[in-house]
């Protein structure tokens, strides 16, 4: 059976949300599913997974949140060819580069030669009902992309 890994910076519990919300729905797909808090694990244990999920917020102007930043500057080292990925996360369109962080990742995960294998998900603070259909949505397209 695939196992996807998604990986979690959550401050207020928004990207938590949205990280379980692409979990549950992998699940229901029929695949395994680890989840855990981004100073819990390493970057490499992605080399493990099938499917590679980030979820992130972006905090204040642009910024990395900084519990994540080890996470991220460890994946830039890897090689995830033949590994797909996708990113989702949280912001708040106040600030001038909403959900920069999820772009951030994608560039990174591109780099590690992974495919993409949905557009990334951003969603505007909680999810709402629209977003739980694109986060739902966004795992179907990763399970599809399944060799």
């Amino acid at each position: 059976m695939a196992l996807a890994k998604i990986v979690y910076a959550s401050l207020t519990g928004n990207t938590e949300e949205i990280a379980d919300v692409v979990c549950e729905a992998l699940e229901d797909l029929g695949l395994d599913v680890e989840m855990n808090e981004c100073t819990q694990v390493d970057a490499a244990d992605f080399e493990d997974a099938d499917i590679c999920i980030v979820a992130t917020y972006t905090y204040d102007d642009g910024n990395l949140p900084d519990e994540i930043i080890d996470f991220y500057e460890e994946l830039q080292e890897l090689d995830l060819t033949d590994k797909l990925y996708g990113v989702v996360g949280s912001g708040d369109s106040f600030y001038d580069y909403f959900c920069k962080c999820v772009d951030d990742f994608d560039k990174v995960f591109a780099a590690t030669n992974a495919k993409k294998g949905a557009e990334s998900v951003k969603v505007e603070l909680a999810a709402e009902e629209n977003d739980i259909v694109a986060l739902e949505a966004f795992a179907k397209e990763l399970v599809s992309k399944l060799g």
